[in-house]
């Protein structure tokens, strides 16, 4: 019974970081195409931090849930926010911008748990607020890390696939986006074989170690 309650406190202190991480990732995409001319998102209703507007039912929930179980890591992605690139301005760099928009909003959350953490290390171990705290900054900083580089890998349909074919010329960029059809199967390819985090996780230290600086966080 202990174990199952410590499991609940973990996983109710782990949702306000994860909820926001997911949330303000795709709200920044579709705040920055507004700016940049494309009210889709906007009009749909989609630029609103309500959780459940951004939940994908097989991506959100069935995906993780299944391979948790079965492969024993858990991979999904929340409703992509729509971007209609003919209405940009300038659609290639400006869908370029939109792409690293929600990276950039990790970046910033990575960094505001960081400053969370540091505060909550200044209250005394006793206190009320010491430990939970510091889970849910802790918890805050590695889910936003991780989300940002992992988006940033350069394979369609990931954001860092589409700032990859907004900067390529032409031809190569052609064909690395005829790979986007395809590129969930080879993420969970890449996550299964333990390709993707030999190439991520050096990304990922060396971010921690760059906030852990900023922020004076042990």
């Amino acid at each position: 019974m202990d174990n199952i309650e410590t499991i609940i406190q973990i996983v109710s202190i782990a949702l306000i970081p994860v909820i926001f991480a997911i949330v303000l990732h795709e709200v920044a995409h579709g705040w920055v195409a507004k700016q940049l001319g494309d009210n889709t998102a906007y009009s749909l209703g989609r630029l609103t931090l309500n959780p459940i507007k951004h939940i994908d039912p097989i991506g959100t929930i069935l995906v993780p849930i299944l391979l948790y179980m079965t492969a024993g890591f858990a991979f999904g992605w929340a409703k992509p926010v729509p971007i209609d690139w003919r209405n940009l301005r300038h659609p290639k760099r400006d869908m370029v911008y939109v792409a690293l928009a929600g990276p950039a909003a990790n970046l910033l959350m990575a960094v505001f748990w960081g400053i969370v953490l540091k505060i909550a290390s200044m209250f005394s171990p006793d206190s009320a607020f010491a430990v939970p705290l510091s889970l849910m900054a802790t918890i805050g900083i590695g889910i936003n890390i991780i989300l940002m580089i992992f988006n940033l890998f350069p394979l369609p349909p990931l954001d860092g696939g589409r700032v990859a074919v907004g900067l390529l010329p032409p031809k190569p960029a052609y064909y690395l986006s005829r790979l986007e059809p395809y590129g969930f199967i080879i993420i969970l390819v890449l996550l299964a074989t333990g390709v993707l985090g030999y190439l991520i996780s050096p990304v990922i230290g060396l971010v921690l170690s760059l906030i852990a600086k900023l922020t004076g966080m042990q």
